[in-house]
């Protein structure tokens, strides 16, 4: 098969933003429906290794894959559409390239050469390219190039484009996604980015084979035409990507566009018949018509920039689609609450979920919501940090230990009850160093995490340093709050509840991360299901 794996590249002109990932997942998730074998990479131009070490404000969410890798974003909406795995190979970036090529040459392994980006830096680049290709597990493999064409920083990867289609001229294929702008003033649609987009990637020796051209309004049969003419491609090669209301609509509105064929046929693929999509298709009927609705508050210090908890909002759209309930998410700054507006802040709401992240900002603002969902009896789910303002504040408020607070924002404080990883304490490089991956995790029978799995033994992926202080945790169970989660191997805590409360569960992993469309997560299920519980209750009193 690795001789035969065909490759998709999808470029972007004129502006950022314009949805690659998403086009490459549906296009993914078409070809995946009529049998073929699909995966997607996302090489990015930034020279951080990964995006582990940036500011989320900078970066939107960073993704952790199974096998512990911190990706791009994009890599989740590939998982999310396929409901495959991804791995460290789906990621690269000019960092990881630069770094391969510079440890190569240390070692000597270029045997005195002048090293120089052609050749070294774009094999380097074809090699990462090939690397899921020659698995032999692939039909295909779609290849998101981050930026946008004339990028200073994207133009090794074009040009690595550019020699893969000329040695492998009947296994490789260039979709550019591009923009038709409407012009209100003149009222009409302008084709020029378009042309000048594809000028652009002529001048670096790449021909695209297919155009997606995003538009606010409908692209008629002349303007196909034009873009045809002008950008050397058939008018069948022309897609129109409307706006649409949801990244889900997106495959079906290919579909009807017909790209799936177009690919099929420029790769010389067989047509295996009509995907079905069935599962995806009542998906979107149980989004798009939701019988009940629930208000849930995401609580979080990176609210300014929503793709920083991207995961966890696309996990409510599958978990809400599951409950046939369209989920409204309140966005609250953690920074903007205190004891004296929280019941504000927090009114209406069916339900809080305090997010994940890192450092002292916002912190208490996060424990103050954390004591306003316990004592008010509001579903609650804490993810990550989420969980562990959820054990500060219960050792504040219920266990009376004032000063309990976690050694990452007040290094010796008098009852630590998050604190360092043993195995975290000898670590200065911050990149690629925390507990990260899939671990297994055994839950307590009885309990409402075990309800909503429906099952004792799970595996979740994980992104943190510090942890549940397990010295204190006769103190916490004589007082009501339960490990109901645990490592097997290592007795971590890695679930909290309280008892005595109508759903409150906090959980240092992250489950956000594996919920797909055809397999919602189970535990934003049982979350959700719990605020419409609550709702109900709330007004039938």
């Amino acid at each position: 098969m690795s001789n035969t794996t065909k490759y998709i590249f999808v470029t972007g002109g004129v502006t950022s933003s314009l949805g690659k990932g998403i086009i490459s997942a549906s296009l993914a998730k078409l070809l995946q429906a009529r049998g073929h074998s699909v995966t997607i990479q996302k090489l990015d131009p930034y020279i951080n290794i990964d995006p582990g070490t940036l500011n989320p404000y900078e970066h939107g969410e960073c993704y952790v894959t199974n096998d512990g890798a911190e990706t791009d974003l994009d890599l989740g909406h590939y998982e999310r559409f396929l409901n495959v795995p991804t791995s460290q190979a789906n990621n690269v970036t000019t960092g990881r390239i630069y770094q391969s090529v510079i440890d190569k040459e240390r070692r000597g392994e270029f045997l005195g050469k002048t090293v120089q980006i052609i050749p070294h830096i774009t094999d380097e680049i074809k090699h990462r390219i090939q690397i899921l290709g020659k698995s032999g597990e692939f039909d295909i493999v779609i290849t998101e190039i981050g930026g946008t064409v004339g990028d200073i920083e994207s133009l090794p990867y074009i040009e690595s484009v550019r020699q893969m289609l000329w040695e492998k001229k009947d296994q490789c294929l260039v979709i550019h996604l591009t923009l038709v702008p409407y012009l209100k003033a003149a009222g009409e649609l302008k084709t020029k980015p378009t042309q000048n987009s594809v000028k652009s990637m002529r001048e670096v020796g790449v021909q695209p084979d297919i155009l997606v051209c995003r538009a606010e309004h409908h692209l008629d049969e002349s303007i196909r035409r034009k873009i045809a003419l002008f950008c050397n491609v058939e008018p069948e090669a022309v897609i129109e990507s409307k706006d649409a209301n949801s990244i889900y609509e997106v495959p079906i509105l290919m579909q009807n566009e017909r790209l799936d064929e177009v690919v099929l046929k420029k790769l010389g693929l067989p047509d295996k018949g009509q995907p079905e999509l069935k599962e995806w298709k009542d998906f979107l009927a149980r989004l798009q018509h939701p019988k009940k609705k629930v208000t849930i508050g995401l609580v979080g210090k990176y609210i300014e920039l929503k793709d920083s908890y991207k995961s966890i909002a696309e996990s409510f759209e599958h978990s809400g689609a599951a409950n046939e309930c369209e989920v409204d998410i309140r966005w609250i700054h953690s920074e903007k609450l205190n004891d004296d507006n929280i019941a504000e802040k927090l009114k209406n709401l069916d339900g809080v979920l305090v997010a994940p992240g890192f450092g002292s900002r916002g912190i208490e603002g996060k424990i103050t919501a954390v004591k306003y969902a316990r004592e008010s009896g509001l579903p609650f789910l804490g993810i990550c940090l989420g969980m562990q303002c959820a054990v500060i504040e219960y050792a504040r408020n219920v266990l009376g230990w004032e000063n309990a607070h976690s050694t990452e924002i007040q290094k010796r404080c008098e009852k630590p009850v998050i604190d360092l990883m043993e195995e975290q304490k000898s670590i200065t490089n911050l990149g690629g160093t925390m507990r990260l991956g899939s671990y297994a995790c055994e839950l307590e029978d009885g309990s409402h995490i075990a309800e909503a799995y429906g099952q004792k033994e799970i595996n979740e992926r994980h992104r943190h340093r510090f942890e549940f202080n397990s010295k204190y945790l006769e103190d916490f169970e004589s007082n009501g709050m339960k490990a109901t989660g645990k490592n097997p191997e290592t007795g971590l805590v890695e679930v909290v509840e309280v008892e005595n409360h109508p759903w409150f569960v906090g959980a240092q992993f992250h489950p956000e991360y594996k919920s797909t469309v055809e397999a919602p997560h189970p535990l934003f299920i049982g979350f959700v299901k719990a605020a419409l519980k609550n709702k109900k209750e709330v007004l039938a009193n």
